[in-house]
């Protein structure tokens, strides 16, 4: 019955980050400690796994549909690699309980923002984008030195925060990745999200690096088989972001991420208190 659990959570996280960009590996540290029973601190190793193959291999399909910005993508990732280091040492000196509090927050936090996305998108219709071109870059140094600091500093700032969330937590940070490569970096929604899995990726394996050999180590047994699911859905989750409008999808998500964050703080709160 726990195999069936984690095989059938690994798809939804999977194809919410194939498909979405983000949203379903919040899914993951939930999914690891409430139905497969580990620790916080063994979740939150264990999703970054989960969440960061699921994202590489979500890239590839996407790259391959011809959705992935892979320069910008390395980019915002390679900035967001300083938070990642702060969050992942940071979450090993917080008491368990506080940690589930505070992703128990997040999730609510992200399921409000997909609900808004998911609104505003309802009113403006699916959208096709044409391929992206190159606008005018951030920083330049020839023939002379240019900087657009407002958008500057934004990718600075959401990059940041991206990485820490993924080192402290355990998450993709997709919910703040899209958003970021929208405005900062001026990709179209469907581009965005390809793209974000490259970030999520970066970071992923970054906060990994730091966490290895700290704390006790997950169940890697079930955490290969979430990854596994997770990972195949990813690939079919990338085929139906090219293929289809994802608006019912995302409402969908949005939904189960909103359940499980008030589940999550049903029995996470009152074990602090």
């Amino acid at each position: 019955m726990t195999l069936v659990l984690a095989v059938v959570a690994g798809a939804l996280i999977g194809l919410s980050l194939g498909a979405l960009g983000g949203g379903g590996s919040i899914l993951a540290v939930p999914v690891l400690v409430y139905l497969l029973g580990q620790s916080p601190a063994q979740a939150t190793t264990g999703s970054l796994v989960v969440v960061g193959i699921t994202a590489l291999i979500g890239a590839v399909a996407a790259g391959r549909a011809g959705h992935v910005m892979l320069d910008r993508g390395v980019v915002f990732g390679l900035v967001a690699v300083g938070g990642a280091v702060l969050g992942a040492n940071a979450s090993a000196r917080v008491d368990e309980d506080v940690l589930l509090v505070a992703f128990a927050a997040l999730m609510l936090l992200v399921g409000a923002l997909m609900a808004v996305r998911q609104l505003r998108h309802g009113r403006q219709g699916p959208q096709h984008a044409a391929r992206p071109t190159l606008d005018d870059p951030i920083i330049t140094f020839s023939p002379t030195f240019a900087c657009a600091c407002p958008r500057a500093l934004k990718v600075l700032v959401t990059a940041t925060l991206v990485g820490l969330l993924t080192g402290f937590l355990g998450v993709g940070g997709g919910f703040l990745v899209v958003p970021a490569l929208l405005l900062g970096l001026a990709l179209p929604l469907s581009y965005a999200a390809g793209t974000s899995l490259v970030v999520i990726a970066i970071t992923s394996a970054t906060a990994l690096a730091v966490r290895a050999g700290v704390g006790s180590a997950p169940d890697w047994g079930a955490v290969l088989v979430l990854t596994l699911a997770s990972a195949l859905a990813a690939v079919a989750g990338a085929r139906i972001a090219h293929r289809a409008d994802t608006r019912h999808l995302s409402g969908a998500f949005t939904v189960l991420v909103l359940a499980v964050a008030a589940y999550t703080a049903t029995r996470a709160v009152p074990a602090l208190v």
